[in-house]
């Protein structure tokens, strides 16, 4: 019963549950009809064996449509779960830094974040301190707002530094979405693979000439 209940909420009215004296009608192939009544907007509908959708209750008078509400409903399950099969979540990566990292150290973390944003990853960068290291937060923040400066180009601050226990937080998300950089890693993937297929022919070419 709460599963009709919810079917009859979220689906819009048709045919015989629109109660209202009049519609705005809108034809089958999009054409306005004008202002007619119920009665006449069910008739029409009849006639031409389709269904009457209201598909803008809150105006005055509603709207509504001439279409196939079975084939219309198919249609957008069929999208939802197309769109389903196409999301590509963004996952939250981690990386971890002491408040004394190295250049060294340093650099590869930075190397790693890039390469997440790149890929359309969020980061969760923590700092993490240890012993009287806890009374300099300040020194947190600027590690913070150095690594953000130096990966501006592929990824803006999202949750500003804050503290959390022992550790300082701050997320990063990428400028590009995972489907946007899939799509263009696959892209310099086929552009560096043509590139390759065409220096190979240069190459037997120069190698024939040395013989």
């Amino acid at each position: 019963m709460s599963r009709l209940k919810e079917l009859q909420i979220s689906d819009p009215r048709i045919n015989e549950r629109i109660r209202v004296p009049e519609v705005r009608l809108v034809g089958a192939a999009g054409e306005q009809i004008g202002v007619v009544r119920i009665e006449d907007a069910l008739r029409m509908a009849q006639e031409q064996d389709l269904d009457l959708v209201e598909v803008a209750p809150t105006s005055k008078p509603p709207v509504a449509k001439l279409m196939d509400f079975g084939k219309f409903k198919y249609e957008a399950a069929q999208k939802v779960r197309e769109a389903r099969k196409n999301q590509v979540n963004t996952v939250l990566k981690t990386v971890r830094f002491g408040l004394k990292i190295d250049d060294h150290d340093y650099g590869t973390k930075r190397g790693q974040i890039q390469k997440f944003l790149k890929a359309g990853d969020k980061v969760k960068v923590i700092v993490v301190f240890r012993g009287r290291e806890q009374s300099r937060p300040e020194m947190g923040i600027k590690l913070l707002q150095k690594l953000a400066e130096e990966v501006a180009e592929l990824g803006a601050v999202e949750s500003n530094p804050s503290i959390d226990g022992r550790n300082m937080v701050m997320v990063i998300g990428p400028l590009k979405n995972k489907a946007d950089a899939k799509a263009e890693a696959k892209k310099a993937a086929e552009k560096a693979a043509k590139a390759s297929s065409a220096d190979k022919p240069n190459e037997s070419a120069a190698e024939e000439a040395a013989e």
